[in-house]
């Protein structure tokens, strides 16, 4: 079962806590942190992008990087940026696409302490691979600074009295309440004062739920995880309840969650003209030109391609995927396996220069401007794949091929840190 616990969290004051919050760091690159941040001292991108305050071009993993890091954080927390609470608690983080509408969707998440063993013993399951650079890029942001500054997306299987006590914490006013002017996506914020319905949730989870589910940050999960196990080997003293043995996650139930649509463009037709390309994309689909006009996948084994100013439904033909696999039944892997190898040559998503990704937020015209001003050459749309088909991949061990998943709204960072003493 899983294991989680309360903490006593760092958190920015009511009046700066808009100014501080700040988009994760793998969302943004150095040059777009500098322009997020301009005019901005309260940033936590100050700390999580720390380059954006050295000379521009400087190696964000460079050493002098990871000094500002320390540098950055220590101030935040001199100047009272961040003040750590006195006792122990659990929170609530609210997040909605689009706050202002009558019918805003709220997504609510519990913001707890995960065990770092439980990733070690596959409790905490995950669907993606990690690559040791970013895992150790990662554990160095953790060990200098001694916390996770950012908290892991985690999913859980949907339980009702959870949501029970959710909604009765959350009919009070939250602490924090704004709409990020970047996105204008919502986020609210509760602490749970509540000694009891503490104890009643980790309760809950550790009788309750079999697994948790890493939907976004599998990079942080494992250094995380990483950094516990490296203090662990380091204390002779260890009892297993220190602080390091745990790191910061948000916790959301399965059932609220919003995957959407993660796509591809390729530079080129790998030689081949676009009559012999639509030819050999024709064997493994029925192929219908939908014009001029944007067309969005409406299911699975449906996707969309745009070639040559035009859109194109690509539906898969019966017999050429296993609905009974959970990789193969992906959309992703058949296109990868049916055109994206077969026809265009591209053996390795994760290595091949040809290929890039496009995150469904930016929407398909990001696909059409991407071929329209000649960088890339065809542009697929994929259906997004569900919560349950993560789970199913998760629970059978399985792995997802690479930039499968996007979620959406991403976890604002500095809503709360967790420190690892």
């Amino acid at each position: 079962m899983s294991i989680i616990k309360p903490f006593k969290g760092f958190r920015p004051p009511v009046d700066i806590v808009e100014k501080l919050a700040s988009r994760p760091y793998d969302v943004l690159n150095s040059e777009e942190a500098r322009q997020e941040c301009e005019g901005n001292p309260y940033s936590l991108l100050h700390v999580t992008k720390a380059e954006i305050d050295l000379p521009q071009g400087t190696d964000e993993h460079s050493p002098e990087v990871y000094l500002q890091v320390v540098k950055n954080y220590n101030m935040f927390k001199d100047l009272g940026w961040l003040v750590k609470d006195e006792e122990e608690k659990l929170y609530i983080y609210a997040q909605s696409m689009n706050p202002t509408t009558a019918d805003a969707k709220w997504q609510y998440g519990i913001v707890a302490c995960a065990y770092s063993e439980d990733y070690v013993n596959k409790v905490i399951k995950k669907h993606e691979l990690t690559r040791k650079d970013k895992e150790e890029d990662r554990m160095k942001h953790v060990r200098i600074t001694n916390a996770n500054v950012e908290p892991v997306f985690f999913a859980y299987p949907a339980i009702a009295r959870i949501d029970e006590i959710v909604a009765s914490v959350t009919a009070q006013k939250p602490i924090y309440d704004f709409v990020a002017k970047e996105d204008g996506f919502g986020h609210r914020f509760w602490v749970i004062d509540d000694r009891k319905l503490i104890d009643e949730l980790v309760e809950i989870f550790d009788k309750q739920v079999p697994a948790m589910y890493i939907a976004d940050g599998h990079h942080r999960s494992a250094a995380a995880a990483l950094v516990g196990q490296e203090k662990k080997e380091q204390n002779p003293a260890h009892t297993g309840k220190e602080e390091y043995n745990y790191f910061m996650t948000v916790i959301f139930p399965d059932n609220q969650l919003n995957v959407i649509d993660y796509n591809r463009v390729v530079r080129d037709l790998n030689g081949l003209s676009k009559e012999q390309f639509l030819a050999a994309v024709g064997e493994a689909y029925e192929l219908q030109d939908m014009g001029t006009e944007i067309y969005k996948p409406a299911k699975l084994h449906e996707h969309s391609m745009y070639l040559d100013g035009h859109w194109y439904k690509m539906t898969a033909k019966p017999g050429t995927y296993n609905d009974n696999d959970p990789i193969g039944v992906l959309d992703v892997t058949i296109l990868s396996n049916l055109v994206l190898d077969k026809v265009l040559g591209i053996k390795d998503l994760r290595t091949d220069k040809r290929i890039d990704f496009v995150g469904g937020i930016r929407g398909l015209g990001e696909l059409k401007r991407r071929v329209d001003n000649g960088e890339m050459k065809v542009a697929f749309a994929l259906y997004p794949v569900s919560m349950k088909q993560i789970i199913d991949i998760a629970d059978t061990g399985n792995i997802m091929p690479p930039k499968t998943t996007w979620f959406e709204p991403k976890l604002r960072s500095g809503l709360v840190i967790h420190e690892l003493c």
